[in-house]
């Protein structure tokens, strides 16, 4: 026992050895501080017990002795001193913190501009934390749908409801300078002016010509004829005022002289040019100061230093907004043809039409040479007006008679033609004569009734009306409804002729050639006014028919109006009955 006691004390005396050695000599290998993995104890010891423990372990501490210092081993670490605003390496030796050497103390962070820094605190002074200071950008995320413009981007816009419609729009820096906006961005400064004194500067007789300064944007479906419009638009100007620059971003120059050689252009005033760049095209307008700007198309065309690609909703908002500067700057008319979607929207921004003066649409049918030119937003004026063209080998046409784009050859003397009507309905400003048909085949096993252009539910109370009010037995009869042309009849201003379709048809009685129909049928057979009934039956008189069958109430104030040998006579009727009794009798 004595001798493992002797074992144990050289031990420890070895271990303290290497341990004191380790701690003067960093080179020197270092052994684990625990040993044994079980906790202190006291070993016993044959020793006198008046004699010192010197070697042996104890579970209390030993008192150090009282002519020495505390034996504490050194630790260091770093802190953040916020008195210098740097990371400060420390050493903590016998009770006593010291800093590193001054290398390691004046070593500064550094960072390089536009760099983050996450979960670290670096200090710096004033002007360290100004020379790494990054420059900001401001962006705003502005809906396409509605225009509503965040700081903030947010998955559905706070005003329309729109999902995913939030696009971010990256505006330039104060200090950064701006490109592809020199022309454009310098703002229009002038002073205020009475409104007595703008009146005496404008011409009544042609002020819808110039039009200054205004943004007019032309849509319509690939293939409509956009193009066709807008160079034969600049070719009028262009012979009637002066000199206009066509610029194409899709077709060269020699493609445009081929279409203006097929639709006989031969103005020397009508200058045509091929760019997609915005700078050029203001570059080359502010040369040759033109009477108007036509652009083919907005989505082909890009701004220098914006983000995105052509077409986009960046690019296509920015370059309208440049153009609109440059036209209220200049007093150059700026017209612009766009693109539409499969839905017939203006691809792009639906800010794009809050920034252009006059939104119009170019329609046509697919297997129809007519075109109609319908205004959506008119800042000039009303949005009621419609054009009405059709295109042929030298352009588009302007049409005189409008309603004969629905209306047959007329053969009154036939007997076939039993069960047709004309009915008056208003798009816009412009009144159409369409015709309505209807077949009533008796004796069928079920009754059937299908429509075509007509509401289904508008048909059936018609109907209804004719079989509790006229007295006619339609109850067994198959009944058809169709509108020429595949047109729609949603307004009520064609119920009269629907009703004088029907009955035509059962009767068996050709309705004469030269009758057109306007009235709305109330649920008591009684014929009500409609809206715009004079603009109508004057669009009836200028075609020539010879009898148009209206409300009784306004037979008297229609009257007035046409007046002469030649006029054209106005029936009045209450109800259906004197309708009846006024066309289908034989003189």
């Amino acid at each position: 026992m004595q001798a493992l006691d002797m074992l144990t004390l050289r031990s420890l005396h070895l271990y303290r050895t290497f341990r004191f050695l380790s701690v003067q000599s960093p080179n020197y290998p270092q052994f684990p501080k625990n040993i044994h993995s079980t906790p202190q104890r006291q070993f016993p010891s044959t020793a006198a017990a008046d004699e010192p423990n010197t070697y042996g372990w104890s579970a209390l501490p030993k008192p150090p002795p009282a002519d020495s210092s505390p034996q504490l081993s050194p630790s260091v670490e770093t802190v953040y001193d916020p008195a210098t605003g740097r990371l400060v390496t420390k050493r903590e030796r016998h009770g006593a913190i010291e800093p590193e050497s001054s290398a390691k103390a004046e070593a500064k962070p550094t960072a390089e501009v536009g760099s983050r820094v996450y979960g670290d605190v670096i200090g710096s002074s004033s002007s360290a934390r100004s020379s790494i200071k990054k420059k900001k950008s401001r962006s705003v995320h502005v809906c396409s749908s509605c225009g509503y413009s965040d700081g903030q981007w947010w998955g559905t816009c706070k005003q329309c409801g729109e999902v995913g419609t939030m696009k971010r729009f990256a505006t330039e820096s104060a200090g950064q300078k701006v490109t592809g906006m020199r022309v454009s961005d310098n703002a229009v400064r002038s002073c205020p002016v009475k409104l007595t004194d703008v009146y005496g500067q404008v011409d009544s007789s042609n002020w819808r010509i110039p039009l200054d300064g205004s943004l007019v944007l032309v849509g319509g479906d690939p293939g409509v004829g956009k193009s066709t419009l807008l160079l034969q638009v600049a070719a009028l100007i262009a012979e009637g005022i002066g000199r206009v620059l066509y610029v194409s971003g899709e077709e060269s120059v020699e493609q445009i002289g081929n279409r203006a050689d097929r639709l006989c252009i031969e103005t020397e005033e009508l200058f045509l040019h091929s760019s997609t760049d915005i700078e050029d095209i203001l570059e080359q307008a502010q040369r040759l100061s033109p009477k108007a700007l036509v652009i083919d198309s907005i989505q082909t065309v890009y701004l220098t230093g914006v983000t995105g690609s052509s077409g986009g909703d960046v690019q296509v908002k920015e370059c309208t907004s440049a153009l609109q500067r440059f036209a209220k700057k200049t007093n150059i008319p700026v017209l612009l043809i766009g693109h539409v979607t499969k839905t017939g929207d203006i691809a792009g921004p639906r800010v794009l039409e809050h920034i252009v003066d006059v939104v119009l649409y170019l329609e046509g049918e697919k297997f129809s040479s007519h075109r109609l030119l319908r205004s959506v937003k008119n800042r000039f004026g009303s949005t009621e007006e419609l054009g009405v063209f059709k295109m042929s080998q030298s352009g588009l046409q302007g049409v005189l008679n409008p309603s004969e784009m629905f209306l047959a050859d007329p053969h009154s003397d036939s007997d076939y033609l039993a069960g047709l009507a004309v009915a008056v309905i208003m798009d816009g400003s412009r009144a159409f004569l369409i015709e309505v048909q209807a077949l009533c085949v008796a004796g069928s096993s079920s009754v059937v009734r299908h429509v075509n252009g007509v509401q289904g539910s508008r048909a059936d109370m018609i109907i209804s009306v004719i079989i509790k009010q006229a007295g006619l037995k339609l109850q067994e009869n198959g009944i058809f409804l169709n509108v020429v042309s595949g047109v729609s009849l949603t307004e009520t201003a064609g119920d009269l002729a629907i009703a004088a379709a029907i009955c035509s048809s059962f009767l068996e009685f050709p309705i004469p050639h030269g009758i057109a129909f306007v009235a709305e049928v109330g649920l008591g057979g009684e014929l009500r006014m409609v809206a715009q009934l004079e603009k109508r039956v004057s669009t009836v008189a200028k075609l020539g028919y010879k009898k148009c069958i209206v409300p009784k109430q306004a037979e008297k104030s229609l009257s007035e109006v046409h007046r002469g040998p030649e006029a054209m006579e106005i029936v009045g009727c209450n109800n259906l009955k004197e309708m009846i009794n006024s066309v289908f009798t034989s003189n």
